[in-house]
């Protein structure tokens, strides 16, 4: 069985995009697309429906998807088996993060692991923190920094690095919005707001605005808390945000935080893994290295 072609094929079963897949495994679309050709010669089945717009798994592709993570995982645990010493360690890493923990916290984590196990092969994805619990449970991803749910799902490991405050948001820039809030006599529900998606932010404040009886004039709804900031500082509307990516925002400056009563409940940042990938042991010492680092709580 040809290692790379099933990485390739997992890749492209990741991302449903050729020249995504091609980016991510350093060789030509072209060339993705003869590897997974020979694969299904291989199987005996299509397994990718494509046309000009879309790329889509077949049944027989989903089938052959656990067979090919399961079958990397095999390869990767018998490297690391050959290679049990801390200084020799070796295998792969995927790592998945929003952006702002990419250069607030993972650049904290990364210089000390490297340096100790410079054999792991590190592969990093960036995007909505909201998706950090999907990208361990479909196998993308071996390991996250995410904000740790109200309520953690059992087959999931958490060790936090830190704690972020949630802080309300408002444009400084003359605009509607800031006139809204220039008056003395304004309504929480009149105000435009930027929410998520999904996530512990959007589930906080719809509590929030229900536990006030209240129902929130949505403005937009967008994916990852740095397109809040963006849109809030472009005076689109006010938002709620994690105090850590505010603080390392550009567009800081263009901000002001808002009072809010009641305020809403910190909650904590840190490594989110499956508990069955814990006894890997290129995961176990990632997962050990933050115990020295110590980061200060994201306020703004």
């Amino acid at each position: 069985m040809d290692i790379k072609a099933l990485q390739v094929f997992v890749a492209l079963a990741d991302n449903l995009h050729f020249g995504e897949t091609a980016k991510r495994c350093h060789m030509s679309a072209s060339t993705v697309s003869r590897v997974i050709q020979r694969l299904e010669e291989e199987v005996g089945e299509s397994l990718f429906v494509r046309d000009n717009r879309a790329v889509s798994l077949t049944k027989a592709g989903a089938h052959y998807r656990v067979f090919a993570m399961g079958t990397l995982e095999q390869w990767q645990q018998m490297q690391r088996d050959m290679h049990s010493s801390a200084s020799s360690l070796q295998g792969e890493l995927n790592l998945f993060c929003s952006v702002t923990a990419s250069y607030s916290l993972l650049s904290d984590l990364l210089p000390g692991f490297r340096e100790q196990y410079p054999g792991v092969e590190i592969t990093l994805r960036t995007g909505d923190a909201a998706d950090a619990l999907h990208m361990l449970s479909s196998g993308q991803a071996d390991l996250a920094i995410a904000a740790r749910p109200d309520i953690l799902p059992a087959k999931m490991a958490f060790k936090p690095i830190t704690t972020t405050p949630l802080r309300f948001i408002a444009p400084t820039l003359p605009c509607a919005v800031s006139r809204l809030l220039g008056q003395g006599d304004w309504q929480w529900q009149d105000v435009p707001f930027i929410i998520p998606e999904q996530g512990i932010v959007r589930d906080r404040l719809d509590k929030w605005f229900r536990d006030k009886g209240l129902k929130p004039l949505i403005y937009a709804q967008v994916a990852g808390h740095e397109a809040i900031v963006a849109m809030v500082a472009l005076g689109f509307g006010a938002g709620v945000v994690p105090g850590i990516v505010l603080e390392n925002s550009p567009m800081a400056e263009k901000i002001r935080v808002m009072a809010a009563n009641p305020e809403m409940e910190a909650f904590p940042v840190g490594l989110c893994a499956l508990n069955k990938k814990l006894d890997n042991p290129v995961l176990q010492a990632f997962w050990q290295i933050n115990d020295s680092l110590q980061v200060s709580p994201g306020n703004p």
